[in-house]
């Protein structure tokens, strides 16, 4: 992979330039976005959609017509032939393993709906998946339900997962009634005997599968999606059982299917190599009990390189797509053969892979929190008569211009910096002389880390004091809302600026979010090491500032949350069209939520509370704080403030 340079050089100055390649190197685009992005000679970052490099699309281009349209920040961009792409791709990485090895059977595809729920998505990753007979796996009766209307083609598989009540199970069977192709997938034993009673009430045969607990197990986060303490799935014990109960009930030819998942984000080959082995030796025996298998769903798993290592980081994956397919491929092949039973039709549930790329978030920076104010330091004379702490926090300033090494004088900041604060405590020590320590003691530690930017071998406490210095930009979403895994699980998003990118960047940055929560911040970055504590970026000026944060396909858009009440955000639907200006269209605008929408969302009713506010600002009238025409314009912009966007907006 290239070498990444997540922080600032010494050429790295305001208005200096940067090439198209300097600016791909220095946030490792070519590493994770799979050929999907890029920068044109503008500066302006780009997106292929069929990773076509004579075929690429302008995000600027693309936020300055949603503008036009009037779309405010933050706005999701999706480009939608992408989707088509990723479907394709794993289509086409499974066909071309099946052709090299000779494996007699074929391979479908199904989208997991609760990687992204969202209709728009799921009615194109349907359209895109038609001509190979993929369909949608669903894991909730609203998802059934969905599935069952969305899904047009009777060719399309619905595999039915989770946890299921009879209300679940009837609804599949009547989807397989009205000619859907819906596979039932047994989790717990218990459903074995609800299965058995609502097939024989409607007088209809089932096709079931059962989910197998196994011993492989991941690591991660999702560790304990198989083995002993996995949450679904039966043990062997539960499999021999369900397998003789369906006997017994006339429903043994049912068994169509045996399916596993070891987890979503796997990062290392390894375990889907033992996973997909055992799983083969389940379907193999079953069939030598004289169960009619056909299919083995290998389930979910397959990762995205959101840090571009190419390693077993959590955020990361050590395979290309080409050699997962092969890796299934061949092992459920190996162990088919050693067992001489016929190849299954291999299905799998790739959510992640199929949608991360295809939606960016675009938002404004705005601010930037300074950690060191450019103020005048006075001179020692000038402190005559300031208490000695002050005298010797400048007294060591001048050390450090004197020569004296950093890390020696940086320890006796501390150490001097502590007891100052003691003093202040006790009341020993005026406001005044505090803030001469404090402005003293920042500028000398921000020059100390300066000149340690570059060694590499620097101490760990110096490398923690630059990140400490780092600035912090203001930028107008909601991480709870937006990016809500890069709170829970420390999840890594590339983050980039997606103009100015023909400008070296002249600052170190994190990002703080607009919620009054003090967790709603990004503190690691994408780098070669899996994780930097702070972001190259432009001094934000007079003009807008505007940051894309990528890879946010998979479940951002549908597990974000209504903290502090700002809900979904303003989106556009891109298709690439070479006779459209800037060769693309805006297929169809999304309007983000407005006040009004959150707060019906929370049980608040509008009528209601414009019925109290008014209440209120007649009393203002009448108490006589208010004039007529004060209140007509204070009732106006309320209700204008409920109809609007619950971001921050110019207006």
């Amino acid at each position: 992979m290239s070498q990444k340079v997540i922080s600032l050089t010494a050429r790295q100055q305001a208005g200096q330039p940067m090439t198209p390649v300097e600016a791909i190197d220095l946030y490792g685009i070519r590493d994770w976005g799979l050929g999907y992005f890029s920068v044109n000679e503008t500066g302006a970052l780009t997106c292929r959609p069929e990773a076509d490099p004579q075929d690429e699309i302008s995000l600027v281009d693309v936020v300055e017509r949603a503008q036009r349209l009037g779309l405010n920040f933050p706005l999701q961009v999706r480009f939608q032939n992408l989707l088509h792409h990723r479907v394709e791709a794993i289509q086409s990485a499974f066909a071309q393993a099946i052709q090299k090895t000779a494996y007699q059977n074929s391979y479908r595809g199904v989208f997991p709906a609760k990687v992204n729920q969202l209709k728009e998505v799921i009615e194109e990753i349907l359209i895109a998946g038609q001509p190979y007979g993929s369909g949608l796996e669903v894991g909730s009766k609203a998802e059934l339900v969905a599935a069952l209307a969305l899904n047009e083609s009777s060719a399309s598989l619905i595999i039915c997962n989770g946890y299921k009540d009879d209300e679940y199970i009837r609804l599949a069977l009547l989807g397989q009634q009205v000619g859907h192709h819906v596979k039932i997938v047994i989790e717990k034993v218990d459903e074995v005997e609800r299965i058995i009673r609502l097939a024989e009430a409607l007088q209809i045969k089932p096709v079931l599968g059962i989910r197998v607990r196994l011993a492989s197990k991941a690591s991660g986060p999702w560790a304990n999606s198989s083995g002993d303490l996995a949450k679904f799935g039966l043990s062997v014990s539960e499999v021999l059982h369900a397998w003789q109960r369906l006997s017994e009930a006339d429903l043994g030819t049912c068994l169509n299917m045996i399916h596993f998942h070891i987890g979503s984000q796997i990062s290392d080959i390894q375990f889907f190599q033992r996973a997909a082995r055992e799983a083969a030796r389940y379907y193999a025996q079953l069939i030598k009990l004289g169960a009619p298998l056909e299919c083995l769903d290998v389930g979910g798993g397959l990762a995205v390189d959101y840090d571009g290592c190419a390693s077993t980081h959590a955020s990361s994956m050590n395979y290309s797509l080409d050699e997962y397919a092969m890796t299934i491929v061949q092992n459920i092949q190996q162990v088919c053969n050693q067992e001489q039973v016929n190849h299954p039709m291999i299905i799998s549930e790739s959510g992640r892979a199929t949608v991360a790329h295809h939606s960016v978030l675009v938002v404004e920076a705005f601010a930037n929190v300074e950690k060191v104010r450019s103020f005048t330091l006075p001179q020692l004379q000038q402190l005559d008569d300031e208490p000695q702490v002050v005298h010797d926090t400048f007294s060591l300033r001048q050390q450090w211009l004197d020569g004296a090494e950093g890390i020696v004088v940086y320890h006796a900041l501390l150490e001097i910096r502590e007891a100052s604060q003691q003093l202040f405590e006790l009341g020993q020590l005026s406001l005044t002389s505090k803030a001469h320590i404090e402005d003293c003691f920042w500028h000398t530690v921000a020059e100390i880390a300066a000149k340690y930017h570059q060694d590499e071998d620097r101490p760990a406490e110096i490398k923690q004091l630059i990140e400490q210095l780092s600035a912090q930009y203001v930028c107008n979403f909601s991480i709870f809302q937006s990016l809500l895994d890069n709170w829970a699980i420390d999840q890594l998003f590339p983050i980039i600026p997606i103009h100015r990118l023909n400008e070296q960047p002249n600052h170190e940055a994190t990002l703080v979010d607009i919620t009054c929560d003090s967790e709603g911040k990004i503190e690691s970055f994408i780098s070669d090491r899996g994780g930097v504590g702070a972001l190259p970026l432009h001094e934000i000026g007079e003009a807008p500032y505007y940051l894309g944060v990528f890879l946010t396909g998979a479940y951002q858009d549908i597990m974000g949350d209504h903290h502090n009440l700002f809900g979904r955000v303003n989106e556009v639907h891109v298709y690439k069209d070479a006779s459209s200006p800037g060769g693309f269209y805006i297929e169809e605008v999304m309007h983000g939520s407005t006040i009004d929408e959150v707060l019906k969302d929370t049980q608040y009713d509008i009528k209601d509370l414009v019925r109290r506010f008014k209440f209120r600002v007649d009393q203002a009238v009448q108490e006589g704080q208010l004039g007529a025409n004060q209140a007509y314009d204070v009732m106006s912009r309320y209700r204008k403030a409920l109809a609007g966007y619950t971001y921050l907006t110019d207006s």
